[in-house]
């Protein structure tokens, strides 16, 4: 199996080893070429599984099976354009675009499996929200994801990150996409949203450090609280049903129930999300697994929540 990987960020980091561990566990031979700007060296984790390194898109070659984009959001739709005839298959790191105002129609998407990144979609916790949800009438959601941005990455001055600045891609809305992903998993589409964007800390950055939502379903409402200044992390969805309030609370792992105190706890190790999707992912590629769970069609309708708006 041929692997391309675009950007070799952390989480492109993280997908190589991730493929590395379970392609070798499934034992299937396997190459990893990477496209990168010229920049510092490969860090010495993952240096020998690099076989071959590209700068240009015109220097990678034909007949990749898979091809990872994981370089800045804002770079997406570049790299799309340029790899598809050069792919089989596609995993493209969330959120898929920074807007959703590229238009589409003139790519054209083979055969083959192009998936959007959703891996908290694959946590234990999700898992047990699941069947609480089918399980119990609930009228009211209430979800808050709130870090504080300079602390998302102890190695880098945030102010130079891609979240910091709008022109790459960055802003809470779309970084923190993952709420509006595992969110509509599990109530579906809303049939109405508003919302208020901007940035009001003091956070040296350019793009948006705030993202407020108010959703209307059928028989229920929905309040979702983005942030980049939380400077206590929170990542948490509450359930209100007619007896109870239940939390899924993803930084604990954990599920707890507010009046009656029960609280579920689980042990999974922060990568296990991210190896259970690209696990999955691999498999849809060599057609082990039918359904795309992500699909860049679902994931373009996801953005547009972002923005407020369901067209």
């Amino acid at each position: 199996m041929k692997i391309l990987i675009v950007g070799l960020g952390s989480i492109g980091t993280r997908h190589i080893k991730n493929c590395d561990r379970i392609l070798s566990k499934m034992g299937i031979v396997h190459r990893f070429d990477a496209l990168r700007s010229l920049g510092r060296p490969l860090s010495s984790d993952i240096s020998g599984l690099i076989s071959n390194t590209f700068h240009d898109f015109i220097e990678v070659p034909n007949g990749y099976d898979i091809a990872l984009i994981t370089n800045p959001t804002a770079l997406h739709y570049e790299a799309i354009t340029h790899l598809l005839s050069k792919t089989y298959n596609m995993f493209i790191e969330k959120p898929i675009f920074e807007n959703s105002g590229y238009d589409l129609t003139n790519l054209r998407f083979g055969s083959g499996v192009y998936y959007v990144a959703c891996p908290i979609r694959y946590t234990q916790v999700f898992g047990a929200l699941q069947g609480i949800f089918s399980q119990n009438h609930i009228f009211a959601v209430r979800a808050i994801c709130s870090s504080y941005l300079p602390d998302w990455r102890p190695n880098m001055d945030y102010r130079h990150s891609y979240s910091a600045k709008r022109e790459l891609g960055g802003g809470v809305a779309v970084d923190l996409i993952h709420e509006w992903d595992y969110l509509t998993e599990l109530l579906g589409m809303p049939q109405s949203i508003e919302c208020i964007h901007g940035k009001y800390s003091e956070l040296e950055i350019n793009s948006e450090d705030t993202a407020l939502y108010l959703a209307q379903y059928i028989d229920k409402t929905l309040e979702l609280h983005l942030d980049y200044y939380g400077r206590a992390e929170r990542r948490e969805v509450e359930f209100y049903t007619p007896d109870d309030v239940i939390i899924g609370d993803f930084i604990r792992k954990e599920v707890r129930w507010l009046k009656c105190g029960k609280v579920i706890p689980f042990i999974e190790d922060s990568n296990d999300c991210y190896l259970a999707e690209i696990e999955y992912f691999l498999k849809m590629c060599l057609g082990l697994e039918g359904v795309n769970r992500n699909s860049v069609d679902h994931a373009l309708k996801i953005l547009r929540l972002t923005e407020g708006t369901k067209q």
